[in-house]
Formats: structure tokens, C-alpha cells, sequence
């Protein structure tokens, strides 16, 4: 509370994570995709995020592909 949303930030930090192999900085980073917040908004790039999320046992991944009709593998 308080603080200015930096998406453009945000972005850059769950990247890092994500490419760590941090289950959560996937699927969020894929929902920054999804959204376009921070980073260009791209549907393909969303899945590939939830799909490497999912594929870790990430809950939330694996709920959103199934909602999408996508396999989590």
C-alpha cells in the first residue's frame, strides 16, 4: 500500500526468477503475459509460462491451463 505499481519492474524481477526455475515466477510472469502488464501481451508466451509452471506441480498453473482447455503437459 502506498507504493506506485511497477509493472515494467515487476516484469523484469519475475523473469529472472522464472528462469531460475521458480514454479510461482512462471505462472505469474505467464499472467503478466496474459495480461500484458509490463510486458507485451502474448497469449503464446502466457501458455508456455503455465505450461513450465504446471509442469512443476505449480496448483494455480495447472488450473488456469485446464480452464483454457490446454494440457499441463
Amino acid at each position: 500500500m502506498g507504493v506506485t505499481k511497477d509493472y515494467l519492474e515487476a516484469a523484469k524481477w519475475l523473469r529472472k526468477a522464472a528462469d531460475q526455475g521458480d514454479a510461482s515466477a512462471q505462472y505469474n510472469l505467464g499472467i503478466a503475459y496474459a495480461r500484458g502488464d509490463g510486458v507485451a501481451k502474448n497469449e503464446a508466451e502466457a501458455l508456455k509460462w503455465f505450461r513450465m509452471a504446471a509442469e512443476q506441480g505449480e496448483p494455480n498453473a495447472r488450473y488456469t491451463l485446464q480452464k483454457l482447455g490446454q494440457s499441463p503437459h
